[in-house]
């Protein structure tokens, strides 16, 4: 109301700052809760359009005689979690063995069993484990009929590159069981 009492229209420009400081506001709380959403979806959508094939690179064909006993490689790999990334850490071991000029198998050194760690038994030229005396041959299979383990070693797929580099694709399967059921 002015001084002689009557309801006064609001003024075009009274409009327009009250129109500018409601946006103004509106903008400053909709860019710290976009921030927000952002980073809290962020690891969903780093995942998108990414193909993993899963290789690794774990040695090189000169580190591997042919026909010779198996090695145990450590496999190192990229790993993330929903907001770090970290290089180069250990995520298991396999063990290569080279039988042929360019030919590798691999097998993941943990045992289908019981998830202990089988070892190379030199001697016997097998593969053993300490825990409930599975053995298995250097190709992988149960060296006895009557062995505690359900299955035989888990192969893991090998690739050649650059003609000297071994690359694995590894895998970690769940122990205790007769078919292989990839985990993790």
């Amino acid at each position: 109301m002015d001084k002689s009492g009557q309801n006064k229209a609001p003024s075009r420009r009274g409009f327009m700052l009250g129109l500018m400081t409601v946006c103004t506001g509106i903008l400053a709380l909709l860019t710290p809760l976009m921030g927000s959403i952002a980073f809290v979806l962020s690891p969903v959508l780093r995942g998108r359009g990414k193909s993993k094939t899963g290789f690794v690179k774990v040695g090189v064909l000169a580190s591997l005689p042919v026909e010779g006993l198996p090695r145990k490689f450590t496999v190192l790999a990229d790993k993330e979690d929903a907001w770090n990334r970290y290089s180069n850490v250990p995520t298991g071991s396999v063990y290569l063995r080279r039988t042929r000029e360019n030919k590798v198998i691999a097998f993941n050194i943990i045992c289908p069993h019981a998830g202990c760690f089988v070892q190379v038994d030199a001697l016997a030229k097998q593969f053993s484990c300490p825990c409930h005396n599975s053995q298995f041959k250097l190709d992988g299979s149960r060296a006895n009929t009557d062995s505690p383990s359900p299955r035989d070693m888990d192969p893991l797929k090998v690739e050649i590159r650059n003609d000297e580099e071994i690359w694995v694709q590894y895998q970690r399967f769940k122990p205790g069981v007769a078919g292989r059921i990839p985990i993790g």
